[in-house]
């Protein structure tokens, strides 16, 4: 085996383990976790396990680091600030589609928070900027008579809340809408009735 071969086999390695380890927590939470049950995941021995990683809670920490790395991108649209009907809709088309393709970073975020959020209250400051830069925006529309007046983090909490919902109750959901365990949810009707729903609700009389 080459050099190239041989790095190439590690990475794939460490990113079952990772897959592994997103799929345990997501299920189970860090507490509800172990080490024996990602190996299992992984279909490798638990000491080959401790090869590649020191424990389970700094494995914990450096996937929800990249998750939020990761959604990062996924902010409040503040590019299209002018309009909120662009802004909004596109969020909520992103978010959703997120949410339907990455169920398992979006319920070990859940897992995450539920818990008290001790490992991502480090990361929140970070966030909140995001928030009240979005915040600064809304409040710009609603001074413009652009929408009604909300109160704009809640009205983003509640825009996190809904599209977010389809990844951490996603057999609740396809039970209702009578899908099959294995098909998927479609995108298109949750993202349009969602849409439906918010610019429903800030529309003003004018609009």
């Amino acid at each position: 085996m080459t050099a190239q071969q041989a790095q190439s086999k590690r990475a794939q390695l460490q990113h079952t383990i990772r897959l592994a380890a997103l799929e345990e927590f997501a299920s189970n939470g860090l507490h509800g976790a172990s080490m024996q049950a990602i190996a299992n995941r992984a279909q490798i021995a638990k000491p080959k396990l401790y090869y590649y990683i020191t424990s389970k809670e700094e494995l914990y920490k450096d996937i929800l680091e990249s998750i939020v790395t990761k959604w990062g991108t996924l902010a409040f649209d503040i590019q299209n600030g002018d309009d909120p009907v662009a802004a909004i809709s596109h969020y909520i088309d992103i978010k959703i589609r997120h949410a339907l393709e990455n169920p398992l970073e979006c319920r070990f975020f859940s897992q995450e928070v539920a818990r008290g959020a001790p490992v991502l209250q480090e990361h929140w400051e970070q966030s909140k900027q995001a928030v009240q830069r979005a915040n600064a925006v809304i409040q710009s529309w609603i001074d413009a008579g652009k929408i009604n007046p909300v109160n704009p983090t809640v009205f983003q909490m509640q825009l996190w809340a809904v599209t977010q919902h389809y990844a951490d109750y996603e057999a609740q959901a396809k039970f209702f809408l009578d899908v099959e365990p294995c098909a998927a949810l479609d995108p298109e009707i949750l993202i349009k009735e969602a849409q439906t729903l918010f610019l429903s609700s800030i529309k003003t009389k004018a609009g």
